[in-house]
């Protein structure tokens, strides 16, 4: 069960992970320093710096994607139509870990636009894996 489509799934679901840890890390630190109040915290952390809002959003875009992006990869699973998914799924991980990182450097309008290429890239991918799983599996 080493294939790409495994591989690519559990780097995605690290990835959003590893968001979500250096988010709470940052938040950590800012209680023990006592540079915010535990409960001072928002979800979008809009009372925090311009980073942390957009480290908010990468997370959040990573969760909002999780459901379809990893949903059609453990379809292609567990029907064994890795075949389908493993051809994009190294250049899905791709688009994703850049859309994050420019994400992450910056919300210039060139920014902007390189992340929603890199997420239009991701969209292409899943219409195409959604098509081609429902003929293998039709």
């Amino acid at each position: 069960m080493n294939s790409s489509t495994v591989i690519v799934l559990l780097g995605f679901i690290g990835w959003t992970l590893f968001l979500l840890v250096l988010m709470e890390s940052i938040r950590s630190k800012k209680v023990l320093f006592k540079e915010i109040a535990p409960n001072d915290f928002n979800p979008e952390n809009s009372n925090l710096s311009p980073f942390m809002q957009r480290l908010a959003r990468a997370h959040a875009n990573c969760i909002e994607g999780l459901p379809i992006f990893g949903g059609l990869m453990v379809v292609a699973i567990v029907t064994s139509n890795e075949v389908i998914t493993d051809q994009l799924a190294y250049v899905f991980l791709g688009a994703r870990l850049f859309q994050s990182l420019v994400h992450l450097a910056s919300l210039t309008p060139l920014a902007v636009m390189l992340r929603f290429s890199a997420f239009a890239v991701q969209m292409v991918i899943a219409v195409y894996w959604c098509y081609k799983l429902f003929g293998a599996i039709y």
